[in-house]
């Protein structure tokens, strides 16, 4: 089962955690996330899963940063999400993926527990003009059944910003 916007709200100081919340980014059924002003590309031709891969950030002025078609963007929410008791899914906003920018590759699932930022993996099909805090993805909430182990101490658990890929990790 999916929450309604009503039981997204409903939840919100309990099992939901949306900071900062703004009742009009409230949706029937998933809340509005919104595009941090930063994102990190990495920089270098060719990336390792064994190792880390270095990055350089890159500001989103307010007048719009264009992205270019064959690059990955990491990006990251504006909001701070925390979840417990629930799955929370995230997905682009039907407007954005209609202009052919995707906000996620393969890491729309979220772990019950799970608590931080949403790292977001953009690319786009063609060259398009991006803007901060532009309501670029959606959050919504399935139940979940049966017993479960909480996400506590994931990679990316309790993050500060945009997390590139720490697979490397794995390998250790």
């Amino acid at each position: 089962m999916i929450l309604s916007g009503r039981e997204i709200k409903k939840r919100l100081g309990m099992e939901i955690i949306i900071d900062p919340f703004e009742n009009n980014l409230l949706n029937p059924n998933s809340y509005n996330l919104r595009l941090f002003n930063e994102l990190l590309v990495y920089d270098e031709d060719v990336l390792d899963m064994k190792h880390p891969n270095k990055t350089k950030t890159i500001r989103i002025p307010p007048e719009g940063l264009i992205l270019e078609p064959g690059a990955l963007y990491l990006g990251r929410t504006l909001e701070y999400t925390e979840t417990d008791k629930l799955v929370p899914m995230l997905e682009g906003r039907s407007s954005v993926g209609r202009l052919g920018l995707f906000i996620h590759v393969t890491a729309g699932f979220g772990d019950v527990g799970f608590k931080g930022f949403w790292t977001l993996e953009i690319h786009c099909i063609q060259p398009i003009i991006i803007y901060p805090y532009v309501e670029i993805c959606q959050i919504y909430y399935h139940t979940i059944e049966g017993e479960y182990d909480r996400y506590i101490n994931g990679k990316y658990q309790s993050n500060k910003g945009i997390q590139p890929s720490m697979l490397y990790k794995d390998f250790i």
